[in-house]
This record gives C-alpha cells, sequence and structure tokens, in this order.
C-alpha cells in the first residue's frame, strides 16, 4: 500500500520546481486514546503544499477515523459522478481494532485515501478536503455532529440503490413495471465489467488471505520442528547432536523469515486488493446514484407532458387557473432542467473516472503482484539454501553411523 501513495504522489512533491503545484499529504503517529468503546486513534495528518489558497506550506493536524469518514461523506454527497476513494472498515472488536496490525493496515489505508483524494484533479480542489487537513480538532468535531450523509446508514444500507436498480429488472420481465434504465451499450458494458472486476478481486483477496495464512501456519510449524529438533540432538552423539542442533536453528530462522513475508503479503497484497474491492463497491455506489437520476429525469418528463396537456386543457376552457398552472410548469421545468444537468453531469464524470480508475488498477496491481512474485522468490531461495546447506552434515551423520 505504500507503493499505492508513492505513485499518486511522485508528480506532487515538495522537492517539485517552484512553479509546479504540489499537494503532498501524509497520515502517520497512531496513537490510541481513551478506553473500552470510548477508545480511538488519533493520527497525525501533515500537509505540505504550494496551493495558495492554503494556510502557509505545512501544516499538521490531529486526525480520528470519524474525521475521515465526515470527509468521504461530504465529497459524495457534492461531487455526484466521481469514483470517491474508500474508506477501510470499521472493526467493532476492541481486541483487534487495537492491535499493532490493524492499527498499522488502518493507517496506510487512510494515508492512501487522503493521497488518492489529494491526487484527483477535482476532489483536491474541494472546500471540504482544506477544511479537514487545515482545521483545528474542536472545529472538525463540530462539522462531525453535522453530518448526515449517505454513509450515515448502515452498512447493509450502503448498496441499496444499486439493489433498487437490479430489482427494476425482475419487475420488468414479470410486467410489474415500465422499465426506466438507460439503454445504452456502452453503460450496460460499464456495469459488466464492474461486477466482474468484483468477483475477480474478491476471488484474488481470498486466496492471499489462505496463502499468508498458510506462511504463518507453517512458520509456526517450522518454529516447533526447530526447537524439537534441538531437544533431541541433546539426546544424539557430538556429531549428529550438533546437526540436529543446526537443523533447529535453521528451522527457527525460517519460521521467522516465513511469518515476515506473511505480514509482507498482508501489507503488499492481501490489503491492497481488498482495497481495490472497497473501490469497486463505491463504483456501485456510484451507479446506484445514476441510475436513480435517470429515472428522476425520466419521471419529471412524464410528469412535465401531463402538466403540459392539463395547460392546454385550462387555456382551452379559459380557466381562471391558467396562471397557477403556467407557473407550476414553469417550475416544474426549471427543476426537470436542473435534473437533466446533474444526470449529463454523472454521465460525464464517471466516463472519464472510469478510464483513470483503470489506469491506477493497471498500475497498482502490477506492484502488488511485482511485490509478491519478488518475496516468493525470496523466501524460496532462503529456504532451498537452508536446507541444502545441512545436506552433507547430515549425510556424513549418515554415513558414519
Amino acid at each position: 500500500m505504500e507503493q499505492q501513495r508513492s505513485t499518486s504522489e511522485s508528480s506532487q512533491s515538495p522537492r517539485s520546481p517552484p512553479s509546479q503545484r504540489y499537494l503532498s499529504v501524509s497520515v502517520s503517529d497512531p496513537v490510541k486514546l481513551g478506553n473500552g468503546v470510548q477508545g480511538y486513534i488519533s493520527y497525525r495528518v501533515i500537509t505540505k503544499t504550494n496551493f495558495p489558497e492554503y494556510q502557509g506550506s505545512e501544516k499538521i493536524v490531529i486526525r480520528r477515523y470519524s474525521d475521515f469518514v465526515w470527509l468521504r461523506d461530504r465529497l459524495f454527497d457534492k461531487y455526484n459522478g466521481i469514483f470517491v476513494p474508500p474508506l477501510p472498515e470499521k472493526s467493532a472488536v476492541e481486541k483487534f481494532r487495537f492491535s499493532a496490525e490493524f492499527i498499522e493496515i488502518r493507517r496506510q489505508a487512510l494515508d492512501v485515501f487522503v493521497n488518492r483524494i489529494a491526487s484527483h484533479n477535482e476532489l483536491q480542489q474541494s472546500e471540504d478536503f482544506r477544511t479537514f487537513l487545515q482545521a483545528d480538532e474542536e472545529s472538525m468535531e463540530r462539522l462531525r455532529s453535522q453530518e448526515t450523509g449517505i454513509f450515515k446508514k448502515k452498512p447493509a444500507d450502503l448498496m441499496l440503490m444499486f439493489k433498487d436498480v437490479q430489482s427494476k429488472v425482475s419487475d420488468v420481465v414479470l410486467g410489474k413495471e415500465k422499465p426506466l434504465e438507460e439503454s445504452n451499450p456502452e453503460y450496460e458494458k460499464l456495469k459488466h465489467y464492474v461486477f466482474e472486476l468484483e468477483n475477480h478481486l474478491t476471488e484474488a483477496q481470498k486466496h492471499a488471505y489462505y496463502l499468508l495464512k498458510r506462511h504463518r501456519e507453517l512458520g509456526q510449524s517450522l518454529s516447533g520442528i526447530g526447537k524439537a529438533a534441538k531437544l533431541l540432538g541433546a539426546c544424539e552423539g557430538q556429531a549428529l547432536g550438533k546437526a540436529f542442533d543446526e537443523l533447529g536453528a535453521k528451522s527457527e530462522t525460517l519460521s521467522i523469515k516465513l511469518q515476515k513475508e506473511a505480514h509482507q503479503l498482508l501489507m503488499n497484497l492481501e490489503e491492497p486488493v481488498k482495497d481495490y474491492v472497497r473501490a469497486v463497491q463505491s463504483i456501485k455506489v456510484t451507479i446506484g446514484e445514476r441510475a436513480n437520476a435517470f429515472r428522476h429525469q425520466c419521471e419529471l418528463a412524464e410528469t412535465m407532458k401531463l402538466k403540459e396537456i392539463n395547460l392546454d386543457k385550462l387555456m382551452l376552457t379559459r380557466s381562471d387557473r391558467v396562471g397557477e398552472a403556467e407557473q407550476e410548469y414553469k417550475e416544474l421545468k426549471a427543476e426537470s432542467e436542473e435534473v437533466t444537468r446533474r444526470f449529463e453531469t454523472i454521465v460525464r464524470r464517471m466516463n472519464e473516472e472510469i478510464v483513470r480508475f483503470q489506469e491506477q488498477k493497471t498500475q497498482d496491481m502490477r506492484i502488488a503482484f511485482h511485490e509478491f512474485a519478488k518475496g516468493q522468490a525470496r523466501l524460496a531461495k532462503s529456504i532451498a539454501d537452508a536446507w541444502r546447506s545441512l545436506l552433507p552434515k547430515l549425510e556424513v551423520c549418515s554415513d558414519t553411523s
């Protein structure tokens, strides 16, 4: 995940030429505050920039997870059609949410989150992002208390918009409802791509987890074998005992290497893949928003037709309600035009976003699997070298027995 952040910052560094704009953000120094259910982790968020709208070239603030949630909600509400970066899940189990590994995983994920925003041409200009990076803790607390965004809903409700779109298909097939779906081949292709990508990423993340779990279990087993071999060596003659003792030491060394490689698998493969699973789910929420906007546009167009027919009737009968009906039609037309502009903005942004997303995903997945392959090669060589160095000593003992 660190590779992802360094990639996003590569063109936005304080070391860039003075004429080049840069915005560099880092999340560091997690500290546990409070106890029990009131306990939480605070993070130091450091911003370095030459953007004139910021308060100086460097700013350090303290933020907690709920502040990041506030920022995500605000961006989603204001930037319809943009794939707002996802946040890591919030663990409700205290023994996990305060473990060193969980805290580091979350810190890195939050670091990726803010740097994706900082490297996004539109999101980096958000006033809410500037507030997040510069406001004092009391101000952030007041802002959080006012938050009523979509992501305040229960996790099970987050995909309701998208699921509602899917349910419409069944309704149409059963003849229950007139379809209000976009008949756009490119959009259908996009939705199919998103579904397929989510399935593939979920499968990759599952097997990455199984692999790191196997590394950990093998490391524990080797540690046990190493201890047992040393104890057995103490019961043997000098040559064989020494060989057994060395076998035990090699086993314990390899055990440590396996545990380290398991941690690298977690940070450099499973977590980046899991982060993209979350990113795809964020895209699906945006697809749901687009479907809602399209339906709203269609419903208003239908209502306008009815209003127009009614207005014509009133004008033919010289009704005294003509003025009121004309005003209603005018207001409805203005609302319809606004909804149409919102829908067109969502479509335009999504078309731009999917290209940017695919390019970034390709780059991040290449880095993740390259690191995975390097780690596995390194581990395999260490294991082979360790056992190979023992073989001559064990063979000597076999010849003399």
